[in-house]
């Protein structure tokens, strides 16, 4: 996955031979899209069939005028997913993947040796999974089980590793770039101890990623069975949000009533008061395993081009990690207090 090289042979002008005469090797884009989500897509994405491959063709311009060494691939079906989470919008469409590829380059204990098989413990501990079936909106349910970490096991990272993968396998389906996702996240059983974990240099650093380093569109968070200490957690979380994100948040106790308000039982496993039979988390984990291939790219390595200014990056060094001890310091007492 050259950048320069894709880049040299990308330089495509008005009036210049098609990009498929001049990349014999680049897979040729096919439409997925079944007539209604093209419809949805123009709706809601500003994506115009007539139009998808020549806005393809200006962001790779882009991303060879302007980031020549990002390394990215520059596929047309790559390049969509930033295009629709960005609903086309070229700048913001760049700075998604330039975003995508500053996380990658900043974390390396969770992009380093990123591939299914290095993360089969957290699968086989039913951590994170993805529902079998689609919610009435055509999305995704993703579905989070704090519980069933054991910190004495493996790091949080490990955690956010196996939500990333999941995230990256889920967004290759163009369905799920159009409809986006839905997040299930159950709290049961998650004591101080664990939730001490997950602290603001670690939100800041996921949520980062969620808002502004990944191509997928959350369309809704349901937190199920929160304890008190949930408060300090999302106290830790609110300051990060966006006014979009955050109010797409929904907070629903143990009452499974509210929980079926925004997911229908129908989708739902027993243990969540829906009629699919129990959680099975064997599918998702052989689908994600069988996937290694596709995650063959270690992309921690790739040095982001000289000129890019402290805007491009997510985290902007010791002034987000004094922030994140300063948030640190008046978050403890607050998890004591709602424990």
């Amino acid at each position: 996955m050259s950048g320069e090289s894709d880049c040299t042979r990308t330089s495509l002008s008005a009036g210049s031979p098609s990009d498929n005469e001049l990349l014999p090797d680049r897979p040729k884009y096919v439409c997925t899209l079944s007539p209604d989500l093209v419809t949805k897509a123009r709706e809601e994405l500003q994506e115009k069939p007539e139009w998808r491959l020549r806005d393809v063709q200006a962001l790779r311009d882009m991303v060879c005028k302007d980031y020549p060494s990002l390394g990215t691939c520059l596929d047309d079906a790559f390049l969509l997913r930033f295009l629709r989470a960005r609903k086309f919008d070229y700048d913001r469409a760049l700075q998604l993947l330039v975003n995508y590829h500053t996380c990658r380059r900043t974390w390396p204990e969770v992009f380093s040796n990123l591939k299914p098989s290095a993360i089969k413990p957290v699968l086989e501990s039913g951590f994170v999974t993805v529902l079998p079936h689609r919610d009435p909106q055509g999305r995704h349910v993703v579905c989070i089980r704090p519980d069933r970490w054991t910190p004495s096991n493996y790091p949080i990272t490990e955690n956010i590793r196996a939500i990333y993968l999941t995230l990256e396998k889920l967004i290759q389906s163009e369905e799920t770039q159009v409809n986006g996702i839905v997040i299930l996240a159950d709290y049961k059983g998650v004591s101080l101890s664990k939730a001490s974990h997950f602290g603001p240099f670690v939100a800041k650093k996921v949520i980062g990623i969620l808002q502004d380093g990944f191509p997928i569109r959350i369309k809704a968070v349901n937190i199920i069975n929160e304890p008190r200490i949930f408060k300090g957690i999302f106290a830790i979380i609110k300051p990060f949000l966006k006014e979009k994100i955050a109010n797409r948040f929904f907070l629903h106790g143990c009452d499974l009533n509210s929980l079926h308000q925004n997911i229908p039982p129908v989708i739902l496993p027993e243990e969540y008061g829906g009629s699919a039979g129990k959680l099975d988390i064997s599918a998702w984990n052989e689908l994600l395993l069988a996937s290694e291939e596709d995650f063959l790219h270690d992309f921690s390595e790739l040095v982001l081009p000289c000129d890019s200014s402290p805007h491009d990056l997510l985290v902007s060094g010791d002034a987000d990690e004094k922030q994140c001890d300063d948030s640190l310091r008046g978050m403890k007492p607050q998890l004591y207090y709602c424990y």
